[in-house]
């Protein structure tokens, strides 16, 4: 049976979701051209092994010389959740579990899967989903005896799943709470770069945290896919490709994760140069809506914007914007997140903005 081009198309029309602007998290976003443009150039080129793949140890240095890692082993993994998985069941005995922010990505966007494993995650209500010594001493209480989870690792995210960003100064505490009390750290990075461009840091500065494992991510900040997870503690490095293999992470077409970190990372420094970008038009929609008069959550930094607004408004702005709808505050009123990313421009922004400021002054 002959295909119909026509029909085909009108479908694909049909399905596609078409706003003006997405504002949705930043996962979904198109691949920036320069990542693109590498993996087509190298396409075609030939390897002996995955063993022995140049393209992943191209991007392994370039990670390195970035975060001025000497000891620390470099894994590519394919997204963050299975990257959260596979490296806290590594660090976690069956008995124990992880301290987690209520608001953390492991806990509520994840289907469980880490729990999955046999893990337990321990969570702990922090309003802007940052954790404090006093947090993990909370979800240290509940442990009593061998009757108990015990807990063993805390859970970060730069930058939280609320928009907050940890201080460098905050970071340093923890890790330091932490290994007092005999426990791990684990940072969750998908946003790392925001964060970084946020405080005004380097690379290098993050990189020489005491954390024992953390990944940088790729997925959302212009990449096609793909995160690298950074190994810093020996105790964990051993196995840890056993690990990934048993949890169906080690990917057969690696060269298509390490290739986007080679560019990432090169000399003209893209990653972070499409996370100061992102955050310079968060920053733009911040300001803009807070002259409009919309209730904006301090809390929310770099390239976020969370915002309360009547229902009414949002089922209008919907028709015309892509926009999350992230907690019921009233049976009227619903908090909602913006996100900006490399490919949001000052049009898109100021377009959102006259939209809304329209729509409220009516």
């Amino acid at each position: 049976m002959g295909s119909n081009p026509t029909l085909s198309a009108t479908l694909l029309d049909d399905i596609i979701y078409r706003v003006k602007y997405s504002f949705f998290d930043i996962h979904p976003e198109s691949a920036h051209p320069a990542i693109v443009e590498y993996l087509l150039k190298h396409n075609l080129d030939h390897y002996v092994s995955p063993e022995k793949d140049a393209y992943a140890q191209l991007g392994e240095e370039r990670i390195k010389k970035a975060f001025g890692l000497t000891r620390a082993d470099i894994y590519y993994m394919p997204n963050g959740t299975i990257t959260n998985v596979t490296a806290l069941s590594s660090m976690l005995k069956p008995f124990e579990g992880v301290i987690c922010p209520a608001s953390g990505h492991i806990n509520n966007y994840e289907t469980g899967a880490l729990e999955a494993t046999g893990r337990k995650i321990i969570s702990v209500n922090a309003s802007n989903g940052k954790l404090t010594p006093e947090l993990i001493d909370e979800a240290l209480s509940g442990y009593k005896d061998h009757n108990n989870v015990t807990p063993r690792t805390v859970y970060l995210t730069q930058v939280t799943e609320t928009g907050a960003v940890y201080s460098q100064n905050e970071l340093e505490t923890i890790i330091a709470y932490a290994k007092d009390h005999n426990l791990y750290t684990y940072l969750d990075g998908a946003r790392l770069a925001m964060a970084i461009s946020h405080q005004n840091i380097t690379p290098e500065d993050f990189g020489g945290l005491d954390l024992d494992m953390f990944y940088i991510g790729g997925t959302k900040n212009g990449g096609m896919y793909g995160e690298a997870l950074v190994v810093k503690n020996d105790e964990f490095k051993r196995d840890f490709a056993s690990y990934r293999k048993r949890q169906g992470a080690d990917m057969g077409k690696q060269r298509f994760m390490s290739l986007q970190f080679a560019r990432f990372f090169d000399e003209d420094g893209l990653w972070l140069r499409l996370a100061e970008h992102a955050n310079e038009l968060g920053l733009r929609l911040r300001d803009g809506l807070e002259k409009i008069g919309v209730r904006l959550m301090p809390e929310a930094t770099a390239n976020h914007a969370f915002l309360i607004l009547e229902n009414k408004y949002i089922d209008k702005l919907e028709k015309e914007y892509g926009l999350s709808r992230w907690e019921k505050i009233n049976d009227k009123s619903t908090k909602i997140r913006l996100v900006c990313g490399w490919s949001t421009t000052k049009a898109d922004v100021d377009g959102f903005l006259e939209d809304i400021s329209m729509l409220l002054k009516n």
